[in-house]
């Protein structure tokens, strides 16, 4: 079997989870990601794990999309000519050959970094126009950006103020908000930009923020997510401290992940998604526009009144 990764160095241990990794990987001419393959995965893809989305006139804003029940190819020329990103999360559960590349990734990473063990991996594939960009804003799990196809670059922010605030963090977390978090332009003098090509892989600090543009061409990437005992950990405390500050308008004053105020903030995240509460005020995403491949942009926007809402 054809390894992943081309090589993991041991003092990559040393940095996982903290720092940001740049690593080389065998996936961009592998046949899962031809337009076929991909066309096909477009139309098995749940529409609760779809996130089409296009760059408003606004930068600061997305808009997303429907379907509309266009076939995969469709969907796939709309990209290539459009200004779209296509986000298809969880596609480990749609094609198992996903779910094995998914299961070897992990495995080639556990086995070359001592005490790094995960749960709840995800694997995404995004497909995004020439041109496209993703907003400032920051992943609530462990993650990876691989490049399959095309070239991006990204910003990576430290996960500290006054990049990334502990109440955004908290709202994020809670699924309050989506992932955006405010953003301004001198923050890039404190960013490391990273020029992705195909067979890149990079993994940075947990919560960093970041944004990403791409060069004029069809890019194609995978996402991967994973979850350990401490992101965990930080994830209950970031909820808690949510609660307390939001519900009961009282300031968190530890973002400890031990003692007997942690074991408090976790027992009253549990609490809280038990109760249904989550799922009452989470985000809603309203499909404002419509697949057009013939129109200039890929998408068309629809009339106020046919748009439809619905929880990611």
């Amino acid at each position: 079997m054809q390894h992943v990764f081309e090589n993991i160095d041991r003092h990559y241990a040393k940095l996982w989870g903290a720092h940001t990794v740049k690593l080389r990987h065998t996936l961009a001419d592998r046949e899962l990601f031809s337009d076929d393959s991909l066309a096909n995965l477009i139309e098995h893809v749940e529409p609760r794990n779809m996130d089409l989305s296009t760059m408003g006139d606004d930068v600061s804003t997305w808009g997303h999309i429907d379907r509309a029940g266009h076939s995969g190819a469709t969907v796939l020329e709309a990209i290539r000519h459009g200004r779209i990103w296509l986000n298809m999360m969880a596609i480990e559960k749609v094609d198992p050959r996903f779910g094995a590349l998914l299961e070897q990734m992990y495995t080639e990473l556990e086995g070359a970094l001592p005490d790094f063990r995960t749960f709840k991996r995800k694997l995404g594939l995004l497909i995004s126009s020439p041109g496209a960009e993703v907003f400032y804003h920051f992943d609530v799990p462990g993650q990876g950006l691989w490049q399959i196809r095309g070239r991006k670059r990204i910003w990576i922010y430290p996960p500290t103020e006054p990049f990334l605030g502990a109440s955004n963090v908290e709202n994020v977390v809670r699924s309050l908000d989506k992932e955006d978090v405010p953003y301004e332009p001198w923050f890039d003098d404190y960013a490391v930009a990273y020029d992705l090509k195909p067979g890149d892989m990079l993994h940075w600090a947990l919560n960093g923020p970041h944004r990403v543009e791409n060069y004029d061409v069809l890019n194609v990437s995978l996402t991967t997510e994973h979850w350990t005992s401490q992101i965990r950990r930080s994830y209950a405390v970031n909820y808690g401290n949510g609660i307390l500050r939001r519900e009961l308008h009282w300031r968190p004053r530890s973002r400890a992940t031990t003692g007997p105020a942690f074991w408090a903030k976790a027992g009253m995240t549990a609490a809280w998604r038990l109760s249904g509460m989550q799922r009452k005020q989470s985000y809603q995403r309203v499909l404002s526009y419509r697949i057009d491949p013939d129109a200039e942009l890929g998408r068309r926007l629809v009339d106020e009144k046919d748009r439809t809402a619905s929880t990611i």
